[in-house]
């Protein structure tokens, strides 16, 4: 439990970063591969940088709470330490967080952003991540309301966990600087790893 009433993933390496913006006068709270974060408190915003990463926004209206999540690649070994980062793992995660804080299964509404195809070297793993996405919660039964995915473009999400509320924001060029190139570096080391475990997933 975290100040405001929040909750946030322990399974990844660090927890997204909490911090008071005082332009907007809201604490907003960073995600970054890897991260889910729960909260019912109405003064946090959920925050993230998406190239071919998928970043789920989901909440139940009636029970006053939301969250976010941010994966890299849909599918992977449940038992490697890379877990978090994939979608399987990140969606289950966001929904069990929900579920725990109050919110009802049949309550839930999603919105969907990321997917970008940012870099030839990713192929399509954006698009990959957006049908990911889209049939995992298909199968669940969380309809999608709203949202943006594919493109070529990274984007920047803001998100308002408890009015659904969410924003898309063009990155400045020192934001989006090396972002595909730090995407497709941590893939290759996944695929490395998944291949030095002996999985044999292919991941382009």
């Amino acid at each position: 439990m975290t100040r405001g009433g929040s909750t946030r993933d322990r399974t990844a390496e660090a927890g997204p970063r909490r911090y008071y913006n005082a332009q907007d006068k809201a604490w907003h709270v960073q995600l970054t591969q890897g991260d889910t974060h729960v909260t019912g408190d109405p003064s946090e915003v959920l925050t993230t940088v998406l190239g071919s990463c998928i970043s789920a926004c989901i909440r139940d209206p009636h029970a006053g709470v939301g969250g976010m999540n941010h994966f890299l690649l849909p599918e992977g070994s449940d038992s490697d330490r890379h877990a978090v980062r994939y979608g399987v793992n990140a969606m289950e995660l966001l929904i069990n967080g929900l579920l725990k804080r109050g919110a009802t299964r049949s309550g839930l509404e999603a919105k969907l952003f990321g997917g970008a195809n940012v870099l030839a070297g990713l192929s399509d793993v954006g698009s990959r991540n957006a049908d990911f996405a889209h049939r995992f919660l298909a199968d669940e039964g969380i309809p999608v309301i709203g949202g943006n995915v594919g493109g070529s473009l990274p984007r920047r999400i803001q998100y308002w966990p408890t009015t659904g509320r969410a924003r898309q924001l063009a990155l400045v060029p020192s934001e989006s600087a090396g972002l595909a190139e730090r995407e497709l570096n941590k893939a290759r080391q996944i695929e490395r790893h998944q291949k030095t475990e002996g999985d044999d997933v292919e991941l382009f």
